[in-house]
């Protein structure tokens, strides 16, 4: 991506996550990014193609770095434990892009019908790996899917949390412990 694409990708991602799409308009993206609305048109036919490519590279990104990380791991609390993390640290380092997409899961339009459609696909990777530490003994017995919508929503929460205590820098490691304490460690099926 070049350095202007970038530019309009990252600013209109910061923009539709303070002022929402609808009230983002396309003069105000370039006027920010300080090129004219031809340069906009060059690299993007339309706002929402602007918003359709933010969520599918940042969904891109989440399911690659999980993939890399749990291909590497056997037992499925390990993976669990991996991909908790993960989804932590893209919601700190990515904390626009996770405000576009839980705003957007709500409605019925067609920006939300995708959005949910890539949470859902998410929460489906999860998903499958609680099956699997089900079958293999590692995770205790339950609806896999109620478990690993548990896991993303539990997870989504410490955007909450960082946007409350938002004048203190988010200390990762200690949220993961905490999340790892008061629900992971309960999923562990004890032989």
């Amino acid at each position: 991506m070049n350095k202007t694409k970038r530019e309009i990708f990252e600013t209109s991602m910061k923009l539709f996550a303070e002022k929402g799409y609808d009230a983002t308009s396309i003069e105000e993206i370039t006027a920010t990014v300080g090129v004219a609305k031809g340069t906009l048109y060059y690299h993007f036919s339309s706002k929402e193609e602007i918003f359709n490519f933010l969520v599918e590279e940042g969904v891109k990104l989440l399911k690659n770095s999980i993939e890399i990380k749990t291909d590497k791991l056997d037992n499925s609390i390990d993976k669990i434990r991996a991909i908790v993390l993960i989804q932590i640290k893209i919601l700190v380092k990515y904390e626009n892009f996770m405000a576009i997409i839980l705003s957007q899961i709500w409605g019925n339009d067609q920006r939300s019908q995708m959005c949910r459609s890539y949470i859902f696909e998410y929460i489906q990777m999860i998903e499958e790996i609680v099956k699997q530490g089900i079958q293999k003994g590692e995770i205790i017995e339950g609806d896999p899917n109620v478990i690993a919508s548990g896991i993303f929503g539990f997870t989504c929460s410490s955007l909450i949390y960082k946007m409350r205590h938002n004048d203190e820098e988010l200390d990762v490691s200690n949220l993961d412990k905490e999340i790892e304490k008061t629900f992971i460690r309960k999923l562990r099926k004890i032989n």
